[in-house]
């Protein structure tokens, strides 16, 4: 038996370590897999540690810090990939991994499709620009927390806002996993929303929807466009604290800030009450040291001004003097005054008289009668020579007025709207004419019949116009031959008139 064990080679540890990693090497020198990415994580080396898997079984891969900086892409959990690389182990742990080569994505599975596809509408939408996000309070009076009642994340948020500054925190509990979690989730943001400064529960200054890592099955809920849309109608500012910091949903691009953690939330919702404290105390320093330098700069330029004014006794005696030497003054110029005024009053009183103030009456009296008498003649001259002046005016006017024309034995002719006719084309056969006389007016009707020559002396009336009658009162009126008795007229008849 020793003699057959003595035949087997020894090993060490590590020498078997390191021949099964040279056995698996050499076996799988170069290898070409397809799989689905698992649960990815970069270090903070650059290297970059997945897992690959299928339905059935996983192989942790890695890939150096040199390969990674090489890929087109950023690995995701659940997209579908096809790596070229070989196999290794790690005696360390006695486990074999994929040392990667090369990685391409072989396409997206069916979540990260269905999420790539939710994405673009609901950035197409507008749903996730800048411009919608609101700003978070300073120091909100409540925070809501949209979370599971029960586990790390809800005593995560209130350990974290108890610490930093006490505020009131508001739980609306939620499902975060399952086919009931997105329901949920959108009703409890709209609920939060729904309260008004008169409901009985205390309206959130600001919400907080979390809940902690898991895969992107575990996250779905939070994929999903109804707790998107919930969250983009949100009119209270929203933080979305979904997974670790590596961990990326839909929410995360709706919400108004994102947070890597739940107690990430916690922090931008409240500031720190003791950092808050101490800037008080020191504006508050600040504040007293500068009224002070202040006050000081200002007591030091009122001494140096001060220094620059007289003395208030010496001036005051200056200008008191200077006020007694003027109040005498003013006392003897006053008696001085008094005393002349009543000399010019005794003169004034003097004259005042009754036999001198009747003698000047008189006087005024008599020289105002001296003055009517004068006046009266001129004034009944005057009146005269405007009474004669007018009656002249008047006959010349009289003279002048067409009136005067008529009496002398001419007509005025005018047609039926009145309008002055003159000259004879102007009427046609049988026009109704009006014919005003001195004494009034008559109308006539146009006949036939020869008008006489006009007198070289004078044109007809008719042909005149109003405004004329003066020329023709100024020229010699030919004189009218009387018509013997027995004999006809060669004026009459109607047609004679022209």
């Amino acid at each position: 038996m020793a003699d057959s064990m003595g035949n087997t080679p020894e090993y060490s540890v590590s020498e078997l370590a390191g021949a099964v990693k040279r056995t698996v090497e050499d076996a799988f020198g170069h290898v070409r897999v397809r799989g689905e990415l698992g649960r990815v994580t970069i270090a903070k080396s650059g290297h970059v540690y997945f897992d690959i898997k299928d339905d059935r079984a996983v192989i942790n891969a890695i890939a150096w810090k040199g390969t990674a900086a090489r890929f087109r892409f950023r690995p995701e959990e659940g997209l579908e990939v096809i790596i070229e690389g070989r196999m290794s182990t790690y005696p360390g742990r006695s486990q074999y991994q994929l040392i990667v080569d090369t990685m391409e994505p072989a396409g997206a599975g069916a979540l990260m499709a269905l999420l790539e596809e939710r994405k673009k509408a609901l950035a197409a939408e507008g749903l996730f620009a800048t411009e919608r996000k609101q700003a978070l309070p300073f120091l909100p009076q409540t925070i809501g927390v949209v979370t599971s009642p029960t586990g790390a994340v809800i005593r995560d948020i209130l350990h974290r806002v108890r610490d930093r500054f006490p505020r009131h925190v508001l739980v609306w509990p939620v499902l975060v996993q399952g086919d009931q979690a997105a329901t949920q989730i959108a009703g409890a943001i709209r609920g939060f929303n729904a309260l008004t400064d008169a409901s009985a529960i205390p309206r959130p200054d600001v919400l907080i929807v979390a809940r902690g890592g898991g895969s992107i099955e575990d996250l779905w809920a939070f994929n999903e466009e109804v707790v998107v849309r919930a969250a983009a109608e949100s009119q209270i500012p929203l933080i979305s604290a979904v997974g670790h910091e590596t961990d990326t949903t839909l929410i995360d691009f709706v919400s108004d800030r994102r947070a890597p953690t739940p107690t990430g939330a916690a922090e931008m919702a409240v500031p720190v009450r003791v950092d808050l404290v101490a800037s008080l105390q020191d504006y508050n320093a600040r504040l007293v040291s500068g009224l002070s330098r202040l006050l000081e700069r200002r007591r030091t330029e009122l001494r140096g001004l001060a220094r620059a004014l007289p003395n208030p006794v010496q001036f005051l005696a200056l200008k008191r003097q200077g006020f007694d030497l003027v109040a005498e003054r003013l006392d003897s110029l006053a008696r001085a005054g008094l005393t002349e005024r009543r000399s010019r009053l005794a003169v004034a009183a003097a004259g005042l008289k009754p036999a001198a103030l009747e003698r000047d009456i008189r006087q005024k009296l008599d020289r105002a009668r001296d003055l009517a008498s004068r006046l009266a003649p001129a004034f009944a001259r005057g009146h005269r020579d405007r009474r004669q002046a007018l009656q002249n005016w008047g006959e010349r006017l009289d003279a002048l007025s067409h009136q005067s024309v008529l009496k002398r034995g001419f007509v005025l002719v005018r047609d039926h709207e009145g309008e002055l006719v003159r000259q004879s084309a102007d009427l046609n056969h049988g026009a109704v004419v009006s014919l005003e006389f001195a004494d009034g007016r008559r109308a006539a009707t146009v006949g036939e019949g020869t008008s006489p020559p006009p007198p070289v002396s004078s044109p007809p009336v008719s042909q005149l116009p109003a405004s004329s009658s003066r020329a023709v009162s100024d020229k010699k009126t030919p004189r009218k031959r009387s018509a013997k008795p027995g004999s006809r007229s060669s004026d009459s008849g109607q047609g004679q008139l022209f």
